[in-house]
């Protein structure tokens, strides 16, 4: 084990937590610890929890499986029930649940708990999940002298959230919490924590990369956003494509329009309070397709609803039947996910401003990158009206320039 894993695996206290950036072994020492917990006893249950039934399947129950067949145990994993029946003697058994719904962690009892990334999770959603798996965890297995029961957690620090609450800012007995930085695992890539630099802005290493507490919501929403900085002289050349984002509200429709140069986005020009959707259909046509550029439209998601002006017809095919080519996803990001996206590039890690922005051309974009605050439950604020013209901002560059957290495979650790 890394040397901050094995510290936490020794840990005696009740409530445990393994705070680590990304690729510090969260899942893996979840695995290891979950593990030791289940050969106290054939009668053992032991609960391991993520917050979505993907993570479950696709994380968290492949890592366990990959576990048992290396220490020989024979199991069985029911999908159907999310439990995974082992046949050895002296190991007990897993139950997988979600954390979605808190008022369904229900109808058994554990010996143990295993609760991963409970930070992403809203404040009051994880108190509330948190207190029924403490609940549950009160299963006194055969054969076990003086049963202790314990509950860890393993998350990226998100901000001043329920995690911190619990463990960073005054714990109680019996909480206790390890710190770890992405490069205390010498498994990972030797590229890996370079490459996290120049892909996530500067408010968010402490917190991705060093496994910290860090304010990631208070103050500015792009706060690295310089006019000077992140100014370019550059405008729309003859012939050349354009990627427009678009955000759908009556009278006040919103558009920004990039060009790439050298891959990198630059904003060339914006439009604001627009009327409706037909209206800016026949805009682009006349500015740019017509004008012999190509033309791909960022729209929000929720413009294959009901259009702003006509009740039987969506804004999305408003735009496709003006022949404008439409690129995007089912839903939208998430809102942070997209802030998160543009702050990147507006500046990374390693402080390199890949987004560029024509501040004569877009004067209202300028305006509101510089404007927008955080509002009390911590999202961008829309009481100003300058989230428009940055909605549609956003749309093309998270799709285009998204954020993902990396999975990364890493050499098994044996208990």
């Amino acid at each position: 084990m890394t040397e901050p894993q094995a510290r936490f695996f020794q840990l005696p206290d009740k409530y445990p937590a393994f705070i680590g950036g990304f690729g510090a072994g969260k899942t893996e020492t979840l695995a290891n610890c979950a593990l030791r917990d289940a050969l106290a006893s054939s009668s053992a249950l032991i609960a391991l929890y993520e917050p979505t039934y993907d993570l479950v399947r696709l994380i968290l129950a492949p890592r366990m499986e990959e576990k048992l067949s290396d220490l020989g145990i024979r199991y069985k994993y029911n999908k159907q029930e999310n439990i995974i029946y082992t046949s050895a003697p002296n190991c007990g058994d897993f139950v997988l649940r979600t954390l979605e719904n808190p008022a369904r962690i229900i109808g058994y009892e554990s010996y143990r708990a295993h609760v991963d990334e409970l930070d992403t999770l809203k404040k009051q959603q994880a108190q509330a999940a948190w207190l029924k798996i403490i609940a549950r965890n009160r299963q006194k297995p055969a054969g076990v002298e003086d049963p202790f029961n314990r509950v860890s957690v393993y998350s990226t620090p998100e901000g001043f959230q329920f995690v911190y609450d619990t463990w960073g800012r005054s714990p109680k007995p019996g909480y206790a919490m390890v710190q770890a930085a992405t490069r205390s695992n010498p498994f990972l890539p030797d590229d890996y924590v370079q490459s996290l630099r120049e892909s996530y802005p500067p408010a968010l290493i402490d917190a991705y990369l060093e496994g910290r507490f860090t304010n990631l919501t208070s103050g500015s929403v792009y706060p690295d956003f310089c006019r000077k900085l992140n100014h370019s002289d550059d405008t729309l050349q003859d012939g050349e494509p354009v990627l427009i984002g678009m955000d759908f509200n009556r009278l006040h429709m919103a558009a920004v329009v990039y060009v790439l140069r050298d891959g990198r986005p630059v904003a060339v020009d914006e439009v604001t309070d627009g009327r409706d959707t037909p209206a800016m259909a026949e805009l682009f046509l006349e500015r740019y397709k017509r004008r012999g550029h190509a033309v791909q439209i960022f729209p929000d998601a929720s413009g294959q609803n009901a259009s702003s002006k006509n009740a039987s017809e969506s804004d999305l095919s408003i735009l496709k039947k003006a022949g404008l080519t439409v690129r995007v996803n089912g839903t939208n990001p998430a809102i942070m996910d997209r802030v998160n996206a543009v702050n990147a590039l507006i500046l990374n890690g390693q402080g390199e401003r890949r987004l560029k922005v024509n501040t004569n051309r877009c004067p209202q974009l300028t305006d509101a990158m510089e404007q927008q605050a955080y509002d009390k439950n911590g999202m961008p604020d829309k009481s100003s009206g300058v989230d428009h013209v940055l909605d549609a901002a956003g749309y093309p560059l998270a799709f285009l320039f998204p954020i993902v957290k990396p999975v990364i495979q890493t050499q098994s650790l044996r208990l």
